[in-house]
């Protein structure tokens, strides 16, 4: 990573003397490093000292001499400044990682008194918008999403808008499984093409990270109308309820057709009215049944309010019942008998009145 690090004011400050005469003047100061990177601490000291040791997290992890430095770590080392007569030390921690994060003291030999500041350490994690780029549809609300990896801790995010929109606002949450990650929402109603970018801040240190991601913007389609969810687009469904009506109502007058063609037929070969009368009734009367479930059944397939095509139907049934008992109890004809008088050369007819 970078070599970033910030100082602060260190709560360590102490001027001591020892033995020899040399005492510490400023101690460290507070230092916020980002993971992988450098810190440095200073340690201002008075002439005359014999051996200043450096600690991190209470282990003695660098020592000076007036000749040479004692270094035990490749991860520490020291370097030296004089001003104003004074001694400078300082000691240099490489690649940081987040288990340096703790108390840096700076002390003097035979001295129980010490200088000490404190090492946090940031980690700057993945910053990504999943999908890369987005096609979107004109005018019509979308989200974008941007998730912030394994930060610590977890940074400010906010978004920065290259594309016209109507509308647009955002929201950040902490990932509630995982303390170290965050997510943030973009909505806008895009109207036309750009680009969106997520920006994450770290607090504590200048350090900005940001991906950017493209929009193409799309006219809606046609059938954009529809409600969401649906399993057939609106004109679709309309288009199939109108085509089952018209279907039933050519079911309806064929059976009708057929009625009627019957009714003529039985008409004209039946023998007797009475028997017209049973027969017509006989077909008429299953018949109107049938329509009626006919329109009941397609009210209910089409989406027809069912009150009304019911009424409808009840009102056709009770008429063809009408008809058909009109033909049953209509006025009467004289009942007919004939006789068959049986004589090799006369036939005669007689009619009971």
């Amino acid at each position: 990573g970078e070599g970033v690090w910030k100082g602060g004011h260190g709560h360590g400050f102490l001027s001591t003397a020892c033995a020899s005469g040399s005492e510490i003047i400023e101690g460290p100061k507070n230092v916020t490093a980002l993971k992988g990177s450098e810190a440095r601490f200073n340690c201002t000291i008075s002439q005359g000292w014999k051996l200043i040791m450096w600690a991190l997290r209470g282990t003695v992890v660098l020592s000076m001499t007036p000749s040479e430095p004692i270094i035990t770590s490749d991860r520490f080392t020291s370097a030296s400044y004089q001003e104003d007569g004074n001694f400078i030390s300082e000691m240099i921690i490489h690649d940081v990682q987040l288990s340096d994060t703790g108390q840096v003291k700076c002390s003097l030999q035979n001295s129980n008194r010490d200088g000490s500041a404190f090492l946090s350490v940031q980690v700057t994690g993945q910053l990504l918008i999943p999908g890369g780029s987005l096609v979107v549809i004109e005018d019509k609300p979308c989200n974008v999403t941007c998730h912030a990896l394994n930060w610590t801790p977890l940074p400010d995010l906010s978004w920065e808008i290259g594309v016209p929109v109507s509308n647009s606002s955002y929201y950040s949450i902490p990932e509630p499984e995982d303390l170290q990650s965050a997510v943030s929402v973009l909505a806008l109603t895009p109207q036309g093409n750009g680009t969106v970018t997520c920006v994450a801040e770290m607090k504590g240190l200048d350090v900005r990270e940001s991906v950017t991601v493209s929009l193409t913007v799309v006219q809606p389609p046609l059938d954009s109308v529809d409600e969401p969810g649906t399993s057939l687009p609106t004109w679709a469904i309309v288009l199939l309820a109108v085509s089952l009506s018209l279907l039933l109502i050519l079911i309806i007058v064929l059976i009708i057709i057929f009625c009627c063609c019957v009714s003529r037929t039985e008409k004209e070969e039946c023998c007797t009215e009475n028997h017209k009368g049973r027969t017509h009734a006989n077909i008429c009367i299953p018949l109107c049944i049938l329509i009626l479930s006919s329109l009941m059944s397609g009210a209910f397939f089409s989406n027809v309010p069912f009150m009304v095509i019911s009424s409808n139907s009840i009102h056709a049934f009770f008429l063809c019942l009408q008809e058909s008992d009109h033909r049953q109890l209509g006025p009467a004809s004289h009942p007919q008998v004939s006789f068959n008088v049986a004589s090799p050369k006369k036939v005669r007819n007689a009619t009971l009145v």
